[in-house]
């Protein structure tokens, strides 16, 4: 009977280990077909030209990425900047100020956001969002473009930050609030400079995330940036209206295209998703340190 229960446990032991290697697996072989097909494009276009070009057009043989990168970095800031505030505000309200019974409500309610599908998100963009954006008095613009953008990816991200900021926040010791409180501080003196900031790297670490997810967002970015290849620039005096500027950004860029693609131009695509793949590797690396970091600080 002993011996049957060592045998099943070190069968459950391998079948783990087996899963764990799997999906260590899964992201390695990604990571080399995609790097394969792209090899096409790094030798005979070069890395420095895809990179540092922004005109891209694949019939006469133009492949600079330059701009749907600035799209990309200017929509995932716009979505970072009206988004994570929303987001910390939910994540101390659950964790500091909501009672039990308004919690159970409050939380499904955002954490059932990251399970609305992409495509939904950009159907009440382009329902939405789009035609207030076009209210916006400003020459040429049409609602489509970064700001719109923006907004719908700042909404994609709020159940990610807010989950790991809450889980930061709670992780704070008790004692810390207890001690506080007791010295004569209130509530929200509290939790602006004890709580927050004893939560730092936690926190930092679910906005390095919410990044992650607004780099790698795909469709509902296509339905409300207006897709053209062009570096965004301002339309008035004020520098804001850069993001009325329609753009493209690198997922959308190898999703409209990669259907009909071939030869240089399939792995000039193949070569902006090892880019991405790069970058959304670093975000998330950079998120699991900050992580390790706060344990680590926490500890001692």
């Amino acid at each position: 009977m002993r011996k049957n229960k060592k045998r099943f446990d070190t069968a459950m032991k391998y079948s783990l280990l087996f899963a764990a290697l799997a999906s260590i697996l899964i992201v390695l072989m990604i990571g080399f077909f995609t790097f394969r097909e792209a090899l096409p494009a790094f030798r005979d276009i070069g890395l420095g030209k895809l990179l540092t070009e922004s005109v891209w057009r694949p019939g006469q043989g133009q492949y600079g990425i330059l701009a749907m990168i600035i799209g990309s970095g200017l929509v995932t800031a716009g979505a970072v900047i009206l988004g994570v505030p929303l987001a910390l505000g939910c994540a101390i309200f659950l964790s500091e100020i909501a009672r039990p019974n308004l919690r159970a409500i409050v939380k499904p309610c955002i954490e059932l956001l990251a399970g609305i599908p992409s495509v939904v998100y950009g159907l009440f963009g382009m329902v939405i969002i789009v035609p207030i954006v076009r209210g916006i008095d400003v020459p040429g613009n049409t609602g489509f473009g970064l700001l719109s953008a923006s907004i719908v990816l700042a909404v994609m991200i709020l159940p990610t930050i807010t989950s790991v900021a809450e889980h930061a926040i709670r992780s704070v010791p008790k004692e810390f609030r207890e001690g506080s409180l007791a010295m004569g501080a209130t509530k929200w003196e509290t939790i602006q400079k004890v709580i927050i900031p004893g939560a730092r790297s936690g926190i930092i670490s679910a906005i390095v995330l919410g990044l992650g997810r607004a780099l790698g967002e795909t469709i509902a970015m296509i339905m409300v940036i207006g897709n053209s290849v062009i570096i965004p620039a301002t339309s008035t005096g004020n520098p804001l209206s850069i993001f009325l500027s329609r753009a493209r950004t690198l997922t959308g860029n190898i999703a409209v295209e990669i259907n009909y693609a071939t030869g240089l131009h399939e792995s000039a695509l193949f070569a902006t998703g090892v880019i991405l793949f790069v970058l959304i590797m670093i975000v998330n690396s950079s998120a699991r340190y900050l992580m390790s970091r706060g344990s680590l600080g926490k500890n001692c």
